[in-house]
């Protein structure tokens, strides 16, 4: 079985003098990269007081960002990435770099799963999901290109929100894949992550007082079967609205489902190929990356030049054409729990029709299974409603999270 690699740089004990312990909470979780020696904040702001964490794919100024891999530049950073910046200047206060998965795509880094630490936390934001879920701190910021956000707030048992794509300022990243990726961000609570999106999303119109969603319930994700306790805890969060009289009509399948899998395939690979191109040859990178860079370059570029058109398409007509005048998704945000071992991430392909389409995601969980693995669902909103659907998860967590603690 492949082995994950190592973190690109040992977590210095000197960084954690501030911080004892969580140096000594992190020895076995490994969320974390590398720490602010002297992290600095606004005095005052809508986010006073918070300390969040950076997956290490977005600049923090001062320290390096490796990208999860040791074929990366060390040199630290002069600037914040725009994201960073923003929180901040409100009063956030950045602590250090999470880990990532190599480059944001599939191998692994050292991080564990909080709830049960011989299983995957998910991937590529692994740190940050961790960090999060262990309570190290209310937020973290990540990233993702196919499920990099959802898929580790599902395993981890965290609220995870994807933005449309597009949303968000992306200076400062370092992007793999321009047509995909996006910042978003793990958060302890939903008011919290309505918080943060207040910050970080360009502004929008409050809500009308008292507008519920008109919901479509799916149950067939893109490419993929649920487990039998995804289903039950998605069944559960549906039953749990219609008791208290919101409306959920059934979605049907996407039929352009195996298309928008196949789409994914063929933007990561040739944008990868692209982005990474000078260390394509480097010892470092890690056997399933060198696989997909050439594959990226053997691809027929008439295959590329369709996939652009299709997404195109997609972000302008799939909504309507699919969910009609809906105004949001619920669905899940993972196949079932995180599956056992630290060699693999878990399996993305249904979050990565959502990605292509750039549609605004957020995973709420909501129950655990036998062995006390997270469990949650997913709603997925129109593009551009970032804010409504944050708001309405405000609403929507407190009637369908069964946990012993209520995270909302």
């Amino acid at each position: 079985m492949q082995q994950a690699m190592s973190s690109p740089s040992a977590l210095p004990v000197s960084l954690f003098a501030a911080a004892p312990a969580l140096a000594q909470a992190d020895r076995s979780l490994q969320a974390w990269v590398c720490l602010d020696p002297a992290p600095q904040a606004a005095a005052s702001g809508p986010l006073a007081g918070l300390d969040f964490g950076v997956k290490d794919v977005l600049d923090v100024a001062g320290l390096p960002t490796r990208c999860g891999s040791p074929a990366s530049d060390a040199t630290p950073a002069t600037a914040d990435a725009d994201c960073v910046a923003r929180l901040r200047a409100a009063g956030a206060r950045p602590l250090g770099k999470t880990v990532t998965a190599e480059f944001a795509h599939v191998w692994p880094g050292p991080t564990r799963n909080p709830a049960h630490p011989a299983h995957t936390p998910g991937g590529s934001s692994s740190g940050s999901a961790a960090a999060v879920a262990a309570g190290m701190v209310p937020f973290a910021l990540g990233t993702q290109t196919g499920g990099s956000m959802i898929r580790p707030a599902a395993f981890c048992g965290v609220l995870g929100f994807k933005p449309s794509f597009g949303a968000l300022s992306r200076q400062g990243m370092r992007v793999m894949c321009p047509s995909l990726d996006v910042i978003g961000w793990h958060a302890r609570d939903a008011a919290l992550a309505q918080r943060i999106g207040q910050v970080l999303l360009p502004p929008a119109a409050p809500l009308p007082a008292g507008k519920r969603p008109a919901l479509r319930w799916l149950e067939d994700l893109p490419g993929h079967p649920l487990s039998a306790s995804a289903r039950e805890a998605l069944r559960e969060a549906a039953a749990a609205l219609q008791a208290r009289g919101w409306m959920l009509a059934p979605g049907a399948p996407m039929a352009q489902a195996a298309e928008l899998l196949q789409c994914h395939s063929l933007l990561v690979h040739h944008e990868l190929s692209t982005s990474l191109a000078a260390l394509a040859e480097h010892p470092a990178l890690s056997p399933r990356l060198r696989a997909a860079l050439i594959q990226g370059r053997k691809q027929a570029p008439a295959d590329t030049e369709h996939a652009y058109a299709r997404l195109q398409a997609w972000r302008a007509h799939a909504w309507e054409a699919d969910f009609g005048d809906a105004d949001l998704i619920l669905t899940a945000g993972a196949l079932g729990p995180a599956p056992e071992g630290l060699a693999h991430t878990g399996e993305s392909g249904f979050n990565k029709a959502w990605s292509v389409l750039g549609w605004p995601c957020l995973h709420l969980p909501t129950t655990h299974d036998a062995r006390g693995l997270p469990l949650g669902v997913m709603l997925v909103a129109r593009p551009g409603a970032d804010h409504a659907l944050l708001a309405w998860a405000r609403q929507i967590h407190p009637l369908i999270d069964r946990r012993p603690r209520a995270a909302a």
